[in-house]
């Protein structure tokens, strides 16, 4: 029997803090069932106690997904745990992650506590998550730098306390691979069959996938990573990048083996790019857009006559199909639908009607339509809060010296309006010329173009961050077309749609305006 390590994808919650990857809740629906057909173990949907959006979506992705375990990320504070609880109630495999920080440097600088107290927090913590799941999970963050001496005291304090699963995190990306499978080596003759050993790899020294790789060598059993190594500052180990070190070099991992279905890997790497909007960069390993193309004379002729010579696995191994169906205006509902089921996405009936209508209509623009021209107008769809605001039309006009201006048409509540301005450029005399249509002034805190495919009818793709009040989160918009000025007018309306849907959603939960 294979030796499993379980996969805890944080994508949905680590990965959603990367600057600019904020999803809202169908986003992450849909993610969380790519993440299940993937065979990912643990799907860490959210952290509850954060935000009233965030426990709605840990509480709708429990009720969606049936075999993955569905857990909560909590402080080891009641209310945090709580809410953990309440959240991840519908899911029929479900798990508590409570945390407490136990270096020195955390523990005096940023907890203000004596590491008595720590310990004695972390107990009560896990004691009180089991009132809710049997499955707790527990953190000592930023372990990469705390004192061996401690850590055995609170990890045997804990597992007494009912915790099955115990997280060895290097919270700041600090460890080199020798020195963290010495520690776990350490901590594994410790804990023995008592709980599972988990680790959770920072990349600020490019080392997250290497350290969790000697880690899994030196017996941890669970490894917490992300879909294209998403995370805040650099990122998380890239969940890619283990899987596939573990699969391709079995003469090192022996018998260790993980549940995931491999095929599902590339597929999984574009459904998150395509709604986070951060795409990976060229070169990355496994998921990368060169990751198996070969420029040099020599690879090619290689790779020709023994693919094994300049590649060490295959393509098609995950999933990335080199001999994909095109599509066009003649293709048929059932050759498409058939095809988004292969990306990754789980639409209802009347969803699949709507984007195939919306694909024909792109396909009188496009001669053909690739996997990624399908994925961003779905995952564009999926974005788009109620449209309280519509873009009906748009005229510009610029030259080098004149001055630049956009007359827009905006549909609302049944009726056009049509107003103009004038802007420093083309764009934001687009958005200056909104925000007088509807009347609520946004502040533009990042704007991204991308080509989502190539060729000069490449479709355009937009993502804005604005800001609609002060001292209030930014939201962001999307916006797809082969135009990039009307892509621009949709993402920005996309924007202020989810900054009216949120200030909703937040009166409804808080009784009060945001």
């Amino acid at each position: 029997m294979a030796d499993i390590v379980k996969i805890f994808d944080t994508t949905l919650r680590d990965g959603e803090q990367s600057p600019g990857a904020s999803m809202n809740t169908e986003e992450k629906i849909q993610i969380a069932k790519q993440l299940e057909k993937l065979g990912v173990d643990i799907i860490e949907a959210g952290f509850a106690a954060a935000s009233p959006g965030d426990f709605e979506a840990i509480r709708k992705i429990s009720e969606a997904v049936q075999k993955s375990t569905i857990c909560s990320l909590a402080r080891a504070l009641e209310k945090d745990i709580k809410a953990a609880g309440e959240a991840v109630a519908p899911a029929q495999h479900k798990r508590i992650h409570t945390f407490i920080a136990t270096s020195p440097i955390h523990m005096k600088y940023k907890l203000r506590m004596e590491p008595n107290e720590v310990l004695k927090r972390a107990v009560a913590a896990v004691e009180y998550a089991r009132t809710f799941v049997d499955d707790v999970e527990f953190s000592c963050e930023d372990a990469g730098r705390s004192e061996m001496s401690f850590l055995k005291e609170i990890i045997d304090a804990v597992i007494k306390a009912g915790a099955k699963t115990i997280n060895i995190p290097d919270t700041v990306g600090y460890r080199f691979p020798h020195e963290m499978g010495e520690m776990i080596k350490e901590l594994k003759e410790f804990i023995g069959e008592r709980a599972v050993i988990s680790v959770h790899c920072h990349n600020d020294l490019g080392l997250a996938v290497a350290n969790s790789l000697y880690s899994v060598l030196n017996g941890a059993r669970q490894v917490e990573c992300t879909i294209n190594g998403l995370g805040e500052r650099a990122g998380n180990a890239a969940l890619e990048e283990i899987v596939m070190a573990i699969k391709v070099r079995k003469d090192i991992f022996g018998d260790i083996d993980t549940n995931i279905n491999t095929k599902e890997i590339y597929p999984t790497s574009r459904l998150v790019a395509a709604i986070t909007g951060i795409e990976p960069q060229p070169n990355k390993a496994i998921v990368g857009k060169n990751a198996f193309a070969h420029e040099s004379g020599i690879h090619q002729d290689g790779v020709l006559k023994h693919q094994e010579t300049y590649e060490i696995m295959r393509a098609e191994d995950i999933g990335l199909d080199r001999n994909a169906i095109v599509l066009g205006k003649h293709s048929g509902r059932h050759a498409f639908k058939k095809r988004i089921q292969e990306l990754g996405f789980t639409l209802s009936e009347e969803e699949i009607n709507k984007a195939f209508e919306r694909f024909k209509v792109l396909a009188d623009k496009k001669k053909e339509i690739t996997d990624d021209d399908i994925r961003v107008l779905i995952t564009n769809e999926i974005a788009s809060a109620p449209e309280v605001y519509k873009l009906k039309k748009l005229q510009i006009n610029d030259c080098s010296e004149g001055v630049p201006s956009a007359a827009v048409t905006i549909e609302h509540e049944g009726k056009e309006i049509t107003d103009a301005g004038i802007g420093d450029g083309t764009i934001d005399a687009i958005f200056k010329t909104i925000d007088r249509i509807s009347g609520f002034k946004g502040t533009l805190n990042d704007y991204q173009v991308t080509a989502v495919s190539k060729g000069k009818d490449a479709l355009a793709k937009v993502v804005v961050k604005v800001v609609f009040e002060e001292n209030k989160p930014a939201v962001i918009g999307h916006g797809l077309s082969i135009d990039t000025m009307i892509a621009s007018a949709k993402a920005y309306v996309s924007a202020l749609n989810s900054y009216l849907s949120m200030r909703e959603f937040l009166h409804d939960k808080r009784g009060e305006e945001i």
